[in-house]
C-alpha cells in the first residue's frame, strides 16, 4: 500500500524531479484537465473535482506518513488537483491551459488567503492539498476574468 500511495502522491513518480517537482507534477497534470474536459455535465464534473480532492487527501496524507515529512516535495496529487481546480469548466484550450498553468504556479507560490493558513497551520492531507486548491480558485477565477477581458483570445 504504501508503495502505491507513494506512485499515486508523487503523481507517476513526477514528484522526484530533483528540481521544482511541484511545477513538473502540475504539467503533468494537464492531461488531467484535458480528460476532465470532456466531462459533459457540469454538475459531474465539480462533483468529480471534489472526489478528485477528497481522494488526494488521503493520499498525500498516507505519504506524508511513509515519508515522515510535512508537505515533502514529492507529493505533487496536491498540484494536480489544485490545477483542476485552476481548470474546472473552463474550456480546454491552450491558451487556456497555458494561462491556469502560470497562474496556478503564482498563486500557488504566493499563497494568498485561506492558502497560507492550510499550507501552515492543517496538518496531514487535508493541509498538503487545500493549499493547492485554494490556489487553484484563485487561478480560475483570474483565467475567468482574462477570459472576460480578452474575449476570442483565450477563450
Amino acid at each position: 500500500m504504501q508503495k502505491i500511495a507513494l506512485f499515486l502522491a508523487s503523481w507517476g513518480y513526477t514528484g522526484y524531479a530533483p528540481v521544482a517537482s511541484g511545477t513538473v507534477g502540475t504539467v503533468a497534470a494537464i492531461p488531467f484537465f484535458w480528460l476532465f474536459a470532456r466531462i459533459p455535465d457540469p454538475a459531474l464534473a465539480v462533483g468529480s473535482c471534489a472526489l478528485a480532492i477528497a481522494i488526494a487527501c488521503w493520499i498525500a496524507g498516507q505519504a506524508e506518513e511513509t515519508l515522515g515529512e510535512h508537505d515533502s516535495g514529492i507529493i505533487v496529487i496536491d498540484e494536480v488537483v489544485g490545477y483542476l481546480a485552476a481548470t474546472l469548466l473552463l474550456p480546454p484550450t491552450w491558451t487556456v491551459t497555458i494561462f491556469a498553468f502560470f497562474l496556478f504556479r503564482a498563486f500557488d507560490i504566493l499563497k494568498p488567503p485561506p492558502a497560507a493558513y492550510f499550507d501552515k497551520s492543517v496538518k496531514g492531507g487535508v493541509g498538503v492539498v487545500l493549499d493547492d486548491v485554494f490556489a487553484g480558485i484563485y487561478a480560475n477565477l483570474a483565467t475567468r476574468a482574462l477570459i472576460a477581458l480578452t474575449g476570442p483570445i483565450l477563450g
